[in-house]
């Protein structure tokens, strides 16, 4: 019977310490991390006056009113579709930067890899770069400065994801109210329940879990292949310039490449891979490694772009001793990109077409089927329906109800003698009509006869419209 024990089908993961790195794109990542975290942070506390019966918040989702503002936009349940659209182009925009660009949303834009950078920011700051968090890592003696360094990290680490689930909170409520009510201890407890998972699931994804979220959780490494071809530029290796790679100088009679073996694109990425072993579904195209390539690249005298923006098409053309060949004309203008492109400003063009033509008044129609309809006592047929006045200004406005048919039909509305009445500021009033025809009539003796429901706001003269039908005896 063999002692050996048996070998795990798992591997202990091993941290990743990236290692500070200068250069374009990592000061492009900083950039895109100040704006990203800078508008989720201050949005909420963004005042736009609407008037005395609405919300001053500039980006608020009112779920208790069913409505989303957005400075001067309103929306409302039932135009839903401009978020809807708004999706669309989301996705759209995706495909199309996986189809040029390979991963760059992952290595610059997503949350994920926005509040990772903020956390090994932290880290870096706290502990040092990277040689001196292994060494903290490595010593298994807990003495207090390793215990005051972790402490104060994690301390730090909670006051963002803290300050990450607030932020959150604030887009669905007034922000300086909400705020108010967090520190009197008065707030719902959705309040207080929202910000404690956001904050642990912040701290847990972005600063405990970090790479792993990329490699193991998230779905879009998976299906990225779909949207990439030959000619989509991500990060890779010049293998046929950098190898062999070795030590040592270079000498007219060395057969040794560029690559010097430093290791410096390793300890930079931020997954901890090799890009020099090709493409891997790991990398997240940040192009750390880039800057860390060039850098040394600059300090041995050789030419940069080692590692960097790369094409599978570029290789045989390359490797021929041709020069590089244009980003716009073979990675950027073909026809997956246009083709996105083109859905993308077709889906953005009609929302916004959309977004000018509604109207500030809007109407629903429901007639009521129990009973379909109703003789009266001189033999008239009545019809009732139920009509919902919708009236998106800020003030109160006068709407006239009238119908259109048969010229025998007259309308009445209950509640009033008159064929107008008056619709609350930025709210749905509920109104039932009644449409009648003579005895006798063409309306009242046939089964159905189409009609159609006009409101006028006679303020400013906006119409809008529905079409219905009429029940009469033979139904």
């Amino acid at each position: 019977m063999s002692s050996n024990p048996e070998p795990s089908l798992y591997a202990a993961r091993e941290p990743v310490f990236p290692k500070r790195v200068k250069g374009k794109f990592r000061n492009l990542k900083w950039y895109i991390m100040a704006i990203t975290l800078g508008i989720y942070y201050l949005t909420p506390w963004i005042r736009w006056d609407r008037g005395p019966s609405l919300p001053d918040q500039a980006v608020l989702v009112d779920l208790a009113n069913r409505r989303f503002f957005f400075f001067m936009i309103e929306i409302w349940p039932h135009e839903f579709y401009f978020v809807a659209g708004l999706l669309i182009m989301a996705g759209l925009g995706l495909f199309l930067f996986t189809s040029a660009l390979g991963r760059v949303w992952c290595g610059y834009a997503c949350p994920q890899t926005v509040w990772t950078d903020l956390f090994i920011l932290v880290e870096r700051w706290i502990e040092g770069d990277r040689n001196a968090r292994l060494r903290l890592h490595r010593q298994k003696k807990w003495d207090l400065r390793k215990l005051r360094l972790r402490l104060t990290k994690m301390i730090v680490w909670l006051f963002i994801g803290l300050a990450t689930g607030g932020a959150w909170v604030f887009y669905f409520t007034d922000a300086p109210a909400l705020l108010q009510d967090l520190l009197n201890g008065t707030a719902h407890s959705i309040a207080y329940t929202t910000i404690a998972v956001l904050t642990f699931t912040t701290v847990f994804f972005g600063a405990i879990a970090r790479e792993q979220i990329c490699i193991y959780a998230c779905p879009w490494p998976r299906i990225q292949a779909a949207m990439m071809d030959e000619e989509t530029l991500t990060v890779g290796y010049r293998h046929w310039r950098g190898e062999p790679r070795g030590k040592g100088k270079r000498t007219a009679d060395s057969e040794l490449g560029d690559c010097i073996d430093c290791m410096a694109c390793v300890n930079v990425c931020p997954v901890g891979i090799d890009i020099r072993d090709g493409q891997q579904m790991e990398c997240i195209t940040c192009a750390l490694c880039i800057d860390a390539c060039d850098e040394m690249m600059e300090k041995v005298g050789k030419p940069r772009g080692l590692v960097d923006y790369l094409a599978v098409g570029d290789e045989a053309h390359e490797t021929a001793g041709n020069a590089p060949r244009s980003i716009w004309k073979h990675h950027f203008l073909r026809p997956r990109t246009l083709l996105y492109t083109g859905l993308w400003s077709l889906v953005g063009v009609f929302l916004v077409v959309a977004l000018f033509m509604r109207s500030d008044i809007d109407v629903t129609v429901a007639p009521v089927r129990n009973p379909t309809y109703v003789t009266l006592a001189d033999g008239s047929i009545r019809n009732t329906y139920e009509v919902r006045l919708r009236n998106k200004q800020g003030e109160v406005r006068p709407f006239r109800v009238t119908a259109r048919g048969d010229p025998v039909l007259r309308i009445e509305l209950e509640g009033t003698p008159y064929e107008t009445v008056n619709v609350p500021a930025d709210q749905i009033r509920l109104q039932r009509v009644y449409v009648i025809a003579p005895k006798g009539s063409a309306p009242a003796e046939s089964a159905r006869t189409d009609i159609r429901i006009w409101v006028e706001d006679i303020s400013n003269g906006d119409r809008v419209y529905k079409n219905t039908v009429f029940n009469g005896r033979n139904n």
